[in-house]
């Protein structure tokens, strides 16, 4: 019976070494992953010229996302080094403290990549948005800031009106130079809305996907971290039993 219990206590301590150092491996994949998401997300929301076009388009509903998700890349990139400690100790009560962060992180990720989405995707809450500005501008593109500001978006973008060339022709004013292509010097026919909405979520879809990969980290690192704390109180419950 001696050998069978040695035998068991050290296949359970190898199980708990083999947990606590992949845990360990993966809180450091964590927290580089947390750092690129906050690196990513404080460059997209202080890039000067998608500021500029948000603050004019009164679109900057799509920074609530980015916020949430600057946040809480901070604060995971904290949370791993807990995770770090906790797996190294074998500390039962960091280890469950560690799990809680985990599933505060994952529900704020998703939180926050769901709302970064909400405001930069087709069909979503940001096409009304640039919808109304943009009629705006075409309605008093006559006055010199709006007539600036429809050129700029135009031009960049390859767009016209807010839907189309239509916007124009209803209102009966000429298309604008920066409505037509400078080679063909055909008129865009895609308007500003979609192309200003396929601009944007070409800047969110990297946070976005970092963002849920960070998620997953969170889900595998607090189940790893049951699993190890599961061990660790299964080997104190042994170690009691043999000192009986």
């Amino acid at each position: 019976m001696g050998i069978g219990y040695g035998t068991a206590d050290e296949e359970l301590e190898k199980q708990i070494g083999c947990v606590k150092y992949t845990l360990f491996c993966f809180n450091i994949v964590a927290w580089m992953i947390s750092t690129a998401l906050f690196a990513l997300s404080v460059w997209l929301r202080a890039e000067p010229g998608f500021n500029d076009w948000l603050r004019i388009l009164e679109a900057q509903s799509f920074y609530i996302g980015v916020y949430i998700l600057i946040g809480i890349s901070i604060i995971m990139m904290a949370v791993t080094f807990l995770g770090c400690l906790s797996a190294l100790m074998e500390n039962t009560l960091a280890l469950f403290v560690f799990i809680g962060t985990q599933v505060f992180g994952f529900v704020a990720i998703v939180a926050g990549s769901a709302i970064l989405l909400q405001y930069s995707t087709m069909n979503s809450s940001l096409q009304p948005l640039l919808n109304v500005s943009l009629r705006r501008f075409v309605s008093t593109s006559e006055y010199t800031y709006s007539n600036a500001v429809l050129t700029m978006i135009q031009e960049n973008i390859g767009c016209c009106g807010a839907s189309g060339p239509w916007d124009y022709l209803d209102l009966h004013q000429p298309l604008p130079s920066s409505c037509r292509d400078t080679v063909s010097g055909n008129a865009f026919f895609n308007g500003c809305v979609d192309e200003l909405t396929w601009f944007f979520e070409g800047k969110s879809s990297w946070i976005v996907a970092l963002a849920m990969t960070l998620g997953l980290l969170n889900v595998i690192c607090g189940v790893m971290s049951f699993v190890l704390a599961q061990a660790v109180k299964k080997e104190e419950e042994q170690a009691s039993n043999y000192r009986r």
